[in-house]
């Protein structure tokens, strides 16, 4: 199943979709306005978070499927990211920095870079604009699959997009956090797809597009099946010796990099597709 959250005067509410129909689980329980929620009752009960939904249909109203664009960014704690997890990014990383022995290394280490990516505050949902640096000459979005935790565990897939600085990256890798942590630096959704909808997560088609002023600036495709790590592995780095928030989304590394030269500017707009999950779009905002 999928699920998204929604706002309705004021009020968040969490909407689960299974085939075409779509069921309002706010409507059959108060309490429960994210997938956090459903995630806690869950693991409480000892069953997968899909089985507490399919408890909650014969009170749920039963209503339209949710357009993305309508939903926001689900319920997190944090985030973190993976890098130099496919080839062409630890090309276009070796590409952006004085210091390219260091990529490689990564790229063929054991252990994973991992990162601290957001808090909640610098997290955007679907529809609104993701940021780039005013201090920033070179910023590219990154689309990624987000995996979802709780308390450690993987619930969930989402869409993610890593925006990030290149120039700021680039000129000193000490200056990754300044490069990856700011105001709106972050998108997440438009849903949390459970494993048994999602299937094999090392084999799903992903997409992105930029557009600007109407016209296509960049468009690219891949698959996470190009991972050189896989989810478990990153998983189990993320959580060695580091006690995370109950609700934590990892991303997991980008294939799609424009080429240099290329950098986003306000108004435009990204579109990323993972097969099995959803479309996450955004505008471009200077922060």
């Amino acid at each position: 199943m999928r699920y998204y959250r929604t706002v309705t005067d004021g009020q968040p509410r969490l909407l689960a979709r299974a085939d075409d129909t779509a069921y309002d689980l706010t409507a059959a329980r108060s309490s429960v306005t994210s997938f956090t929620d459903l995630a806690h009752v869950a693991d409480v009960a000892g069953v997968v978070v899909d089985d507490v939904a399919t408890g909650l249909f014969d009170d749920a109203a039963a209503v339209e499927p949710p357009d993305a664009a309508d939903c926001t960014a689900p319920v997190v704690d944090e985030v973190w990211a993976a890098g130099v997890t496919y080839e062409i990014s630890e090309q276009a990383r070796e590409a952006e920095s004085g210091m390219p022995e260091m990529y490689l290394d990564v790229y063929e280490a054991e252990r994973p870079e991992i990162f601290f990516k957001a808090t909640p505050s610098r997290v955007v949902g679907p529809g609104e604009a993701v940021g780039i640096r005013g201090d920033s000459e070179w910023d590219v979005p990154e689309p990624e699959l987000g995996i979802v935790l709780h308390d450690g565990d993987v619930v969930g897939y989402t869409v993610g997009n890593d925006v990030s600085s290149r120039s700021i990256e680039g000129a000193n890798p000490l200056y990754l956090p300044q490069a990856k942590i700011y105001d709106r630096s972050c998108s997440l959704g438009p849903c949390v797809a459970t494993p048994d909808s999602v299937g094999d997560p090392h084999d799903l088609e992903m997409t992105m597009t930029v557009e600007r002023d109407g016209e296509r600036q960049y468009e690219g495709a891949t698959s996470t099946g190009e991972m050189v790590r896989t989810c478990e592995e990153l998983v189990s780095f993320l959580t060695r010796h580091n006690s995370i928030p109950e609700t934590t989304v990892l991303l997991t590394g980008t294939s799609l990099v424009p080429e240099e030269g290329f950098t986003l500017r306000p108004s435009d707009r990204i579109d990323v597709d993972i097969e099995d999950i959803g479309r996450l779009s955004n505008t471009v905002a200077t922060v």
